[in-house]
């Protein structure tokens, strides 16, 4: 049941559909805090989503496993995704959603509570910012968006009309993670002073060289372009293997890295970083049709500690022989998390252990489920969100940081005052996308 307070959508239709391509839609229509469904006659949430292939129906697949929860609605550029989502999400709640193939259209309905955004990266931050102004909260899949000052506009869109974004970044909700960072937080493992983050993705393959092609039948390649620079279509650049050009995404570093560098800085209560620098390029598949790099350190200086970030393709034996994780090595101990648990390693003197080795809890169930489950209970009931838009911010910057630190081939240094590098024109001319194709980018600014 849509809530009775919220305004109508029609002003946020007509804004957005000015021009052929679609004209950015002004700041600050919608201003009105979250809502509270206490006192409707049903507390059923209903959703619409954008973006259905991959993560974006994982999403909905975890709401629909909820009570009083129903997809309504559902925007893809592709017809056969679209045809295969809409029967899917049908089987799961025994009624299929409307479908359209233009997210403006879809905001326009006067029924939705919030929209999942599962789209490519340069997508995020126009979708997420119409769906504020269109009274929507959000859940938004991560990378929270496609540059520096993307985040930004994000950031300060949901501070303007108080929508309740939460990123995709599930493992805040995961209680093993919550565990481990407790742990360093208690001070057991002495001065840390350096974080590792890394992703060692073994079964990433080389991109093999496609040339381009004819845009297949049911595709709107003009909309899945959007704001992004004309090229011809070509399937490389096309699903899942968008990540790896830097149109539409920043490979490794903000793909795996936003999960993992989130939290080193969730367990070390970080700042945003003083300077990077970063090194590496395709070196395990220098001829592939990728452009990030494939091989990649970066070296983060937060003042009091030291975060290395480094992500390798086509090989799985990580620091500590994981495939990914983040490390916090202290003068007593090292803590080390992924996803599969966590552990302490001590360090020793005369033969005794400096820190005791702690028992370590086991849980069951999903961690996307118990993240969907606190949005949903963020909306009924005023639930403290586990990834707001604040944390989506500072791991999609960071890693961003690192990314025009590859770009630059040099150390680059924040200031976070100005939000801006210093004394770096090239580097801060890398901070916003260039939006193309009529498109223009949101006004809110930090």
């Amino acid at each position: 049941m849509s809530d009775p307070s919220r305004p109508s959508r029609r002003s946020f239709v007509k804004k957005a559909a000015l021009g052929a391509a679609g004209l950015a839609v002004s700041p600050a229509i919608w201003t009105r805090p979250g809502f509270a469904r206490v006192n409707t006659p049903s507390n059923e949430l209903r959703f619409g989503a954008i973006g259905v292939r991959g993560m974006g129906f994982t999403n909905i697949n975890s709401f629909l496993q909820q009570d009083d929860i129903r997809c309504v609605a559902i925007c893809d550029v592709d017809d056969e995704v679209l045809a295969r989502r809409s029967n899917d999400t049908a089987e799961r709640q025994g009624a299929a959603p409307e479908t359209y193939k233009d997210y403006r259209r879809l905001l326009e309905r006067d029924d939705l509570d919030f929209v999942i955004i599962g789209t490519p990266d340069h997508w995020h931050c126009l979708q997420a910012v119409h769906a504020m102004e269109a009274g929507l909260d959000v859940y938004l899949e991560k990378p929270l968006a496609n540059s520096i000052g993307e985040c930004d506009v994000i950031m300060a869109a949901a501070a303007e009309t108080g929508r309740k974004v939460q990123m995709g970044q599930w493992q805040r909700s995961g209680p093993h993670w919550r565990d481990a960072v407790d742990f360093v937080h208690s001070g057991a493992l002495g001065n840390i002073r350096t974080v590792k983050a890394w992703a060692y993705q073994g079964w990433m393959k080389p991109v093999p060289i496609l040339e381009d092609e004819a845009v297949p039948a049911g595709v709107d390649y003009d909309m899945w372009l959007g704001p992004m620079t004309r090229r011809p279509f070509n399937r490389n650049r096309y699903h899942f293997n968008f990540r790896w050009f830097w149109d539409y995404a920043g490979g490794l570093m903000t793909d795996w890295g936003v999960h993992i560098v989130d939290y080193a800085l969730y367990g070390m209560n970080a700042p945003y970083p003083k300077s990077v620098m970063a090194i590496g390029g395709k070196m395990a598949y220098p001829d592939d049709a990728s452009e990030t790099p494939d091989t990649l350190q970066a070296v983060f200086d937060f003042g009091e500690f030291t975060m290395l970030w480094e992500h390798a393709t086509g090989i799985d034996l990580g620091p500590y022989q994981r495939t990914h994780g983040v490390a916090f090595i202290g003068n007593n101990g090292t803590l080390v998390v992924n996803r599969q648990g966590w552990e302490v390693l001590p360090e020793e003197e005369g033969g005794e252990a400096l820190v005791q080795i702690p028992a370590i809890a086991e849980y069951e169930g999903s961690d996307v489920h118990r993240h969907t489950q606190n949005y949903s209970n963020a909306l009924r009931n005023g639930e403290a969100l586990n990834a707001d838009v604040g944390v989506g911010h500072k791991a999609a910057v960071v890693c961003h940081m690192g990314n025009v630190a590859f770009k630059t081939g040099r150390k680059v240094n924040w200031d976070q005052e100005s939000r801006s590098f210093i004394d770096d024109d090239k580097a801060n001319s890398l901070k916003w996308a260039q939006y193309a194709n009529g498109w223009q980018m949101p006004g809110y600014r930090l």
